[in-house]
């Protein structure tokens, strides 16, 4: 049986078992200063956070209360009921952006047939004229589509800048810095080198090249009629194939090329082809003067002289006028 506790006080009674923690005990028990419940409480009593205790401060609490709870509850009533129209605004907005494009799809599909049709009657209407020399015209001006033997002149940007320091650098001259990119001015080198050469018909990354064509630059891109060229430049040029390419290594377009090689490393290589086709150009339209024949009546007026005499025919396309007789006679000086 357990043993039973002796009485440790004279009186009998038994001591706490926590008696020698009185310290402990008392900071557990009262964690909390007597002055600072004091002031806490004073501070409850007369604090600021105290509710009113007349009437009047009573009502103003309670109307601001329920102002408050009417801006809320409006709130939230209004965008309830506003979410719906806007959802609805929202879809119909999607619907209409999405209607127009549509239709703008739609209209560029059809230009671009109607372009197709008119293109293919064009060269039907060439071709059934038996004006041979109208689709010849067409041809070499760059309105229609070209097909033949040529040559492939394919340009690439170094890799990094050139070493060269050759004196005879036609850069030098033009202002250009030390660069292996290719620039608008060399490109023209090339395209000049290659009408020089004798070339029918010349293309550039599938862009026709016609009398009216501007290869420019706009910062470190290079433009043909307006039109951005990307790296590596890809020169296509009808001609009789062999001839064509040595002519064009031996003229000035071909040496150029050669110079920027050695000194900037821009590369170059020209290889023959049995069959190159050169696009149409965009937005060039052959229109044909005809000499305006004299009538019966004014011819049988007319001196001999002046029926001999030259009349002028104009091709807008090419800009350059040409004579052509109007009689079978020499002209009369």
């Amino acid at each position: 049986m357990p043993a039973t506790p002796t009485p440790s006080d004279r009186d009998g009674r038994f001591n706490r078992p926590d008696a020698s923690m009185s310290l402990l005990t008392t900071v557990m028990e009262h964690s909390l200063d007597d002055g600072y419940a004091e002031a806490a409480k004073a501070r409850g009593d007369e604090g600021p956070y105290r509710l009113p205790g007349n009437t009047r401060g009573r009502l103003v609490l309670a109307l601001g209360l329920g102002l408050a709870a009417i801006v809320v509850t409006v709130g939230a009533v209004n965008s309830h009921e506003a979410a719906p129209t806007l959802a609805k605004e929202r879809d119909a907005l999607i619907h209409r952006v999405n209607d127009e494009t549509k239709a703008a799809d739609a209209l560029q599909r059809q230009v671009e047939q109607d372009r197709s049709k008119v293109e293919q009657t064009q060269q039907q209407a060439l071709r059934s004229s038996g004006d041979g020399g109208v689709a010849d015209l067409a041809a070499s001006t760059g309105t229609a589509e070209m097909v033949g033997p040529g040559i492939k002149l394919l340009i690439e940007d170094a890799s990094g800048t050139g070493q060269g320091g050759n004196v005879s650098d036609p850069r030098n001259a033009e202002t250009f810095g030390n660069s292996g990119r290719l620039r608008d001015h060399d490109l023209q080198y090339a395209v000049n080198g290659l009408w020089q050469a004798g070339a029918e018909g010349v293309s550039i990354n599938g862009q026709r090249l016609t009398n009216l064509s501007a290869i420019r630059a706009a910062g470190d891109a290079i433009l043909v009629d307006n039109r951005p060229l990307v790296p590596p430049y890809t020169v296509l040029a009808i001609g009789d194939g062999p001839k064509l390419a040595q002519a064009f290594q031996e003229n000035q377009g071909g040496r150029y090329l050669k110079i920027i090689q050695d000194s900037y490393g821009i590369k170059s290589t020209i290889s023959v082809q049995k069959s190159v086709t050169l696009p149409a150009a965009v937005g060039v339209t052959l229109r044909v003067a005809k000499p305006d024949l004299p009538s019966a009546s004014a011819g049988a007026s007319a001196s001999p002289s002046s029926s001999a005499s030259p009349s002028t025919s104009t091709t807008a396309a090419t800009g350059k006028p040409t004579t052509a007789p109007s009689g079978t006679g020499a002209p009369t000086p």
